[in-house]
């Protein structure tokens, strides 16, 4: 090829794509119920593209430098990926073209699934929030370039001025995070496959090259973790060929590798040996490189794409010139795709200023990369008063009052090995088998009914002046009223209250705890068309007063049936928060953890007598390195059993994990020592049974049998045979029959049939073990 041009001096490696006011979601969403054309769906993407690329433009990326890169995706990256290459499961082949491509409708079918069609599988990505799509690849795979939309939308962005740079999943990764086919041979893995992708990349590279792109991005942050179960000398040896192979293509774009989440480590030399034009680097999650040397371009990212605090300029600066020490080449990104943030904290009215000033979301990252790749190319003098600036707000941060709490401080550092533990447990089931008298295969909900538009248009009113607290609390008691009601209907064994007052399961509590703010409009993708606001934690962490006591009181009054009460657990609450980076987690967990340890007592002497502690992202922090794994599960299942060890032995602790790989986390499951574990686990069909049975689990455990993520009712035979596989392996009187997650995101006519049939197959198992 010919000799490379030049690398942007500063660049990001994605930005929000779901919309500013959320935009994509409305439109997909509405596509989905048939209310809006594919040529429309494709119109709202065109102009959000558009206006991403202006509104990077004016934060100081370049129009035609390839710094602004082209990272769009309808539902997610990955299965971007998988359908670029041809990736499709058997069981959708169906939906593909004669020419093997696959429209809107069928792309969507693949992530959402469709009559007897299971999803594709889903999982988090890395140790983010996000969830990606789990492509399925074996020996029956044909690879082949099944999909042009990268191309057009690289030369949308040509024909409008700009040269952006097309992003893509890197095929080691890709790779990786597949799994094998329903027809692939025991032993087979999908990087067995490295082989027959590249050609397809390269083809890739060639047409991106015709369309006018200069630089490609290839992601591959499957090179820092430690967690993907194949061989770091077969990753190692893989990556080497494919990047061998690409690099010497004969026309292709010059190749930007990335690999954002933590350290290259051992694999950077081996990039640094292939023709490979530049490589990404964390430096916010990672560590500064040694003993390498390159002409090669660094990009360092400095900017931490993961959070939204400001930083500390000077220190960022101060990396990228230590960069300098292994290759003349050197610039500046974020350390991540900013999709991990909200657009733009200025658009925050709920924010005080003091606070703002001391945050960066993406518009601000992209000013800040845009700074410091000033400061490269003309010194740091040229960029002096934005770095004082930061230092600034550093300091203010420090000093500001409800940082540092005192009498929180006091009880975290008074604590003993008393506060972590409860009694033996075959003392506590006997307790609990006479306080709740449940039957064979007890059956709940995992806490959430559907959050219908009335009781959105209820909190809006209650928000806008136009309802009073008293008539809003009038009518999520008639709400959860009717919730209880349909239960006992359907005939669940433990009931809930169904959240209709919560807006978030992290939101809520942080609305309600000292140390958090909110957000208006910070919304985050956490899964295809599904946002959060993930809170912001800024300040040491207490209790003010009670929070769900008085909702769950009053649901208990409903019935004669348990009714659990609902909180959200430490871990989570950190995960899906903005946390503050100035503190130790653990010492922030245990701040959190005592806030609901204090909830739960209240709810204990409330009558409540089962408390359910959702740790959903348990699995999702465990650090991507492994020497980092046993202080994280220390804290971590320390802090779960800090909120729920002050409970009475007849007191049944729940807790509920869903879509990550249990496996690797299932000793830290059992040593949070709750009474019941909730786990995600029909759309892998009981792929952690094995796991469970293995590991000699001992309490009880209720595997999913109903996949929320999906608009799919899973027939009665569906429901039974997933029931049948947990029972084969693991000891009768331990499990439970439940959902995958709260039943939030569906409709009540899905959720109604299939809460049915769950009862429906539930009885067929007892009736066939004679019970």
């Amino acid at each position: 090829m010919t000799k490379s041009p030049a690398f942007p001096t500063g660049t990001i490696l994605g930005y929000p794509r779901i919309g500013r006011r959320r935009e994509l979601k409305k439109a997909v969403e509405s596509f989905w119920a048939g209310t809006t054309s594919a040529a429309e769906l494709e119109a709202t993407a065109a102009d959000l593209r558009r206006v991403t690329r202006e509104r990077l433009l004016a934060l100081g990326l370049g129009r035609t430098d390839s710094s602004i890169p082209e990272a769009f995706s309808f539902y997610d990256q990955v299965l971007d990926a998988a359908v670029t290459v041809g990736a499709i499961p058997t069981r959708f082949q169906r939906l593909v073209a004669d020419d093997g491509s696959i429209d809107l409708a069928g792309y969507f079918t693949i992530a959402r699934g469709e009559g007897g069609d299971t999803p594709a599988e889903m999982t988090k990505w890395f140790d983010t929030n996000y969830h990606y799509l789990v492509p399925e690849i074996g020996p029956e795979t044909t690879l082949h370039l099944a999909s042009d939309r990268l191309l057009r939308e690289v030369a949308e962005a040509t024909a409008s001025g700009f040269r952006t740079r097309p992003v893509i999943v890197g095929p080691v990764t890709l790779l990786l995070l597949s799994k094998a086919s329903e027809e692939a041979p025991e032993g087979y893995q999908p990087l067995d496959r490295l082989d027959d992708l590249i050609p397809v990349y390269a083809e890739l590279l060639a047409a991106l090259t015709a369309v006018g792109a200069e630089w490609v991005q290839l992601d591959e942050p499957a090179l820092v973790s430690e967690s993907i179960e194949v061989d770091r000398a077969v990753v190692l040896a893989a990556t080497q060929r494919a990047y061998d192979l690409l690099g010497n293509a004969a026309v292709r774009p010059s190749i930007f590798v990335s690999a954002p989440y933590g350290s290259l480590d051992d694999a950077l030399p081996v990039l640094i040996g292939t023709p490979v034009e530049a490589i990404g680097i964390d430096l916010v999650k990672g560590d500064l490189p040694s003993g390498v040397t390159t002409d090669k371009v660094l990009v360092g990212g400095v900017v931490d794409g993961h959070n939204i605090w400001r930083g500390n300029l000077e220190a960022g600066l101060a990396s990228l010139e230590a960069l300098r020490a292994l290759s003349p080449n050197v610039a500046v990104s974020s350390s991540t795709s900013l999709f991990h943030t909200p657009h733009d904290v200025t658009d925050e009215p709920l924010l005080s200023d003091q606070l703002k000033s001391w945050l960066a979301f993406a518009d601000q990252k992209v000013a800040q990369v845009a700074t410091l790749a000033k400061g490269l190319v003309d010194g740091k003098g040229a960029i002096q008063a934005e770095l004082d600036a930061a230092s600034t707000a550093l300091i203010d941060r420090q000093h500001a009052e409800g940082v540092r709490d005192a009498a929180v401080r006091t009880r975290v550092a008074g604590l003993t090995a008393a506060d972590f533990s409860r009694g033996d447990y075959d003392q506590r089931l006997a307790a609990q088998d006479a306080a709740l008298d449940l039957p064979f295969l007890p059956t709940t909900t995992i806490g959430s009914f559907p959050q219908t538009g009335d009781i959105r248009r209820q909190r809006a009113a209650l928000v806008a002046g136009r309802l009073s607290e008293d008539g809003y609390k009038q009518a999520m008691r008639d709400e959860i009223k009717r919730v209880v009601d349909l239960q006992e209907e359907i005939g669940l064994d433990v009931l809930v209250h169904g959240e209709p007052e919560r807006n978030d399961m992290v939101q809520y509590f942080a609305e309600n705890l000292d140390g958090f703010a909110v957000t208006q409009n910070g919304w985050v993708q956490s899964y295809g068309s599904r946002c959060t606001r993930p809170s912001i934690l800024w300040g040491d962490v207490s209790r003010p007063a009670p929070i769900t006591v008085e909702w769950s009181a009053y649901t208990q009054s409903l019935t004669q049936k348990p009714v659990k009460g609902m909180l959200t657990g430490p871990v989570t609450i950190l995960a899906w928060s903005f946390v503050r980076d100035d503190q130790p987690l653990r010492d922030t967990a245990n701040q959190v953890a005592l806030a609901l340890r204090d909830e739960i007592d209240d709810l204990e002497n409330a009558g409540i007598g089962i408390i359910q502690v959702d740790e959903p992202a348990l699995r999702e922090l465990l650090p991507l390195k492994k020497k980092d794994h046993e202080d994280y599960l220390d804290w971590s299942v320390g802090s779960f059993r800090l909120a729920t060890a002050g409970v009475a032995d007849r007191t049944q602790i729940h807790t509920h994990l869903c879509y990550s790989e249990f496996g690797v986390v299932i000793d830290a499951i059992n040593r949070l020592d709750a009474d019941v574990t909730s786990i995600e686990a029909a759309r892998s069909r009981m792929e952690v049974v094995p796991d469970i049975e293995s590991s000699g689990f001992g309490r009880g455990i209720g595997p999913g049998v109903y996949d929320i993520h999906s608009p799919r009712i899973p027939s009665v035979s569906e429901v039974s045979e997933l029931i049948d596989i947990a029972l084969g392996s693991i000891p009768e009187r331990q499990v439970w029959v439940n959902p995958d997650c709260g039943l939030k995101t569906r409709g009540y006519d899905e959720t109604v049939e299939s809460l049915k049939n769950i009862i429906e197959a539930t009885r067929a198992a007892r009736a066939k073990a004679g019970v």
